[in-house]
């Protein structure tokens, strides 16, 4: 291959193909570079990880795995509004909208794609998260918070239901980020009647 560009348009373009068939868990960074034509250490060098190549290969503004290690540096209080904001701002790059309406046309689980987006969001975002937060029900509170926010960033940037469409960041962050706070750290609920 004789440049860069060329050599990252054919690990991209490898691994959207990797992604559609077999999914982001099955997916190695070995598999890309082999489907490139290239050594798995010329795909590192672009690439510091498999979360930094999947981001890249479905043009997500940024590496989620990262930012959320980010996010969580501060501790876990006020890390609802952390994530309002961080969501509404990845949000604000127009691409990163298309594909988020892209994938609501689909349908959630209609392509492999939108599978490979939710099996990269349960590994390098959701795990993580639940991972710091120390309570049983960890996981369910992370999806909770998680599902919440891609209904906010669904009505506010697909749908365009006003008010939330027009409101600015400052407001969108005073209304959601208790909500998503409380889902993360608040009480966990009695166990229902009948389930221990």
């Amino acid at each position: 291959m004789s440049s860069s560009d060329d050599i990252t348009r054919a690990v991209l373009d490898a691994a959207r193909a990797a992604y559609a068939r077999r999914g982001y868990l099955n997916t190695t960074v070995k598999g890309v570079a082999a489907a490139a034509g290239v050594a798995p250490d010329v795909v590192r060098r672009y690439y510091a990880n498999r979360e930094a190549l999947f981001a890249a290969a479905m043009r997500l503004p940024a590496d989620p795995a990262t930012s959320i290690a980010q996010l969580l540096a501060p501790g876990i209080d006020g890390l609802g509004e952390r994530l309002v904001r961080v969501t509404l701002r990845m949000l604000d790059d127009p691409e990163t909208r298309d594909q988020l309406a892209a994938m609501m046309r689909d349908g959630a689980g209609a392509s492999k794609a939108t599978a490979s987006l939710r099996e990269f969001l349960e590994s390098a975002v959701v795990d993580r998260v639940a991972s710091v937060l120390r309570v049983p029900d960890a996981r369910m509170r992370v999806t909770l918070a998680t599902s919440y926010l891609v209904g906010v960033a669904a009505s506010r940037y697909v749908l365009r239901l006003e008010p939330l469409a027009s409101a600015s960041e400052d407001e969108v962050v005073l209304l959601v980020a208790p909500a998503i706070q409380a889902a993360l750290t608040g009480p966990s609920p009695a166990p229902a009647p009948g389930r221990e």
